[in-house]
């Protein structure tokens, strides 16, 4: 405190209140080591403005950070079950059945509602945890046209922009909104990754980006704030979780803007799903037809399944709420509420509990009731790592965090929460884990890998391919970087060719099929694939205004898969951590660059 106040005198107005709030809650300790005046008084002004900014980027600022922190740090060392006093149920939620005509139907009124839509990403993360060192959405979300995740979304985003708007029948000029929350780590390369590809079609003005703030690490019990072990005059900081996206849609003012322009829906999701747009439109659809004001999308989940399940929880003082639950804390929550064999598999051969795959669909306008009532803030939970049994002292510093599909927590028990329950193959294969992890993962579960993220990819290309009636050969089982995997003909499309599966079926037809060693790249709008035999590689691309009909034979020498080693770092890690790479042996490439009607027959 003396060091404190021997160093007023170089202090502003606002950084002296700012030290009055730390010692009224107790932070006097970060100034300890702090040297006489004329000294470091440009570090101890910086000190000031990092105070500022962890002040101004939490609801409440540093008091109720620090308020918070110690509550639920009491709770921690208490052992205090967050669940307590609350019975698990299964909620009400729809399961849909892909390609029956239910599916098609809400995949129409999906589309519909779209232009009403915006699209929140949450891109905060590096790719290290899989072996990559740049941002996670510029990696190739499939290798034979080495598309990045980035510009797979939003391509997804234009094609349903386009999609809508032409389901009006009349003229439409909508821009869908498109919202990227980064951090420190990725705001700037994000940027230009967007700045470097023209947006990847998508106008400039219709992307904003929103930068996560960290938050202040926590050295004890007594919620002390942890010095950063670099920089005696900075505080140590961590990131706060994805939740945050939704203080940073309050304070920016877009959601107000968009209640104005005549939205009514919010899609978040995250950023290494490649599968997720296939299931939008049919979700987004029940979203409408239900009117749910959270949809949480799902797929089926086995019993005690790595994947929290969502879950109706009802307090005995008749309070309700229906969130995710951990999988960890699914099934002991079971047995201590009445159902001794917990979390287990009914008659389908899945857990009743829906697995949650953290993309959200939000009725805006209680979304902004909600935001106006929490200023965005998401209940929130910490983790510290203890030393020992007595819980007294940390290994190493922890923080509070918060989880975006948190957010039904606060929710009245008038609001309607539901799920959209979808096959995973079509919604889910997510790309997390590097190649050495996804080699531990026991037989049968998932790897969650570049690659077996990409494999998902051909691998629900070709089930959709099948169902619309093409002939599509089995898989064989292969062995990239440890993991086992089914290798499907690689058939890819861009995004406006197949948006839906009731627009898909309509542009296949004939006795086509396609052989297991075959790859197909459809890059344009108006392509008909009808009688088509193809054994090899065969490649379309084409203006909107060209329309082309593919039929006859296609047999070539084709493209190789090539496993590669994932320790050779002569390779781009982008390769290394798929196990694979593309042989471009032999091809039909076809181009069309103007108008009119073309036919590929052989």
């Amino acid at each position: 405190m003396a060091n404190l106040q021997k160093n007023l005198r170089i202090l502003s107005p606002d950084q002296i209140e700012l030290a009055k709030v730390l010692v009224e809650i107790g932070q006097t300790h970060l100034f300890e080591h702090w040297t006489q005046p004329g000294i470091d008084d440009e570090e101890k002004k910086g000190f000031f403005d990092q105070v500022s900014r962890l002040n101004t980027s939490y609801p409440g600022g540093l008091t109720s950070y620090v308020h918070n922190a110690k509550r639920l740090l009491s709770d921690s060392k208490a052992g205090k079950n967050p669940f307590d006093g609350f019975t698990p149920s299964v909620p009400s939620g729809e399961i849909l059945n892909f390609g029956d005509d239910n599916f098609v139907k809400l995949e129409e009124a999906g589309v519909r509602e779209a232009r009403h839509a915006a699209f929140v990403l949450v891109a905060g993360g590096l790719g290290e945890r899989l072996g990559y060192n740049g941002i996670k959405v510029a990696l190739p979300f499939e290798s034979t046209t080495g598309t990045c995740f980035l510009q797979h979304y939003i391509e997804s985003i234009l094609a349903l922009q386009e999609a809508s708007c032409r389901s009006t029948q009349g003229q439409c000029e909508t821009q869908i909104p498109f919202v990227i929350m980064t951090s420190d780590d990725t705001h700037a390369r994000i940027l230009e990754l967007l700045e470097t590809n023209a947006y990847f079609g998508m106008k400039p003005e219709q992307v904003k980006l929103l930068k996560q703030e960290k938050v202040a690490c926590l050295d004890d019990n007594d919620a002390r704030l942890a010095i950063d072990p670099k920089n005696k005059y900075r505080i140590q900081t961590k990131p706060h979780g994805h939740g945050d996206v939704h203080s940073l849609l309050y304070s920016s003012g877009l959601l107000r803007a968009w209640h104005d322009a005549g939205l009514k829906w919010v899609l978040f999701f995250q950023d290494t799903n490649g599968l997720l747009f296939k299931a939008i439109p049919a979700s987004l659809g029940v979203s409408s037809t239900k009117q749910y004001h959270v949809n949480s999308l799902a797929v089926p989940r086995k019993a005690k399944e790595a994947i929290g399940g969502i879950t109706k929880l009802t307090h005995a003082d008749g309070r309700t709420m229906v969130i995710n639950v951990e999988y960890n804390q699914l099934d002991p929550l079971l047995r201590a509420t009445g159902s001794p064999d917990g979390d287990v598999n009914c008659e389908t051969g899945y857990s009743p509990f829906p697995g949650n795959i953290n993309q959200l669909i939000l009725g805006l306008d209680t979304y902004i009731q909600e935001l106006t009532r929490t200023h965005g803030a998401i209940p929130e939970f910490v983790n510290p790592k203890y030393k020992d049994a007595s819980k007294t002292s940390f290994k190493s510093s922890t923080r509070l965090e918060c989880m975006m599909q948190d957010y039904p927590k606060s929710l009245p028990p008038s609001a309607r929460v539901g799920f959209t329950v979808m096959d995973t193959w079509l919604a889910y294969a997510p790309v997390k884990n590097n190649p050495e992890d996804a080699a531990k993962v026991p037989k049968g579960n998932p790897y969650h890998s570049a690659t077996s993220g990409e494999m998902a990819i051909y691998r629900a290309n070709s089930l959709i391919l099948k169902k619309a009636g093409v002939q599509i050969a089995d898989p064989v089982v292969e062995v990239f970087n440890g993991q086992e995997v089914e290798v499907w003909p690689r058939v890819t499309w861009k995004p406006k060719w197949g948006l839906t599966f009731g627009e898909l079926r309509k542009k296949v037809g004939g006795d086509s099929s396609i052989t297991q060693s075959s790859t197909m790249v459809i890059n344009g709008r108006n392509v008909f694939v009808e009688n088509l035999k193809l054994d090899g590689t065969l490649v379309v691309n084409s203006v909107d205004q060209a329309e082309v009909k593919v039929e006859g034979s296609v047999q070539n020498k084709g493209w190789i898969l090539e496993k590669v080693d994932h320790n050779d770092t002569s390779i781009p890690e982008e390769v290394r951590i798929r196990g694979f790479r593309i042989s471009k042996v032999e091809q039909l490439e076809k181009n069309y660059t103007e108008a009119g009607k073309f036919s590929i027959k052989s």
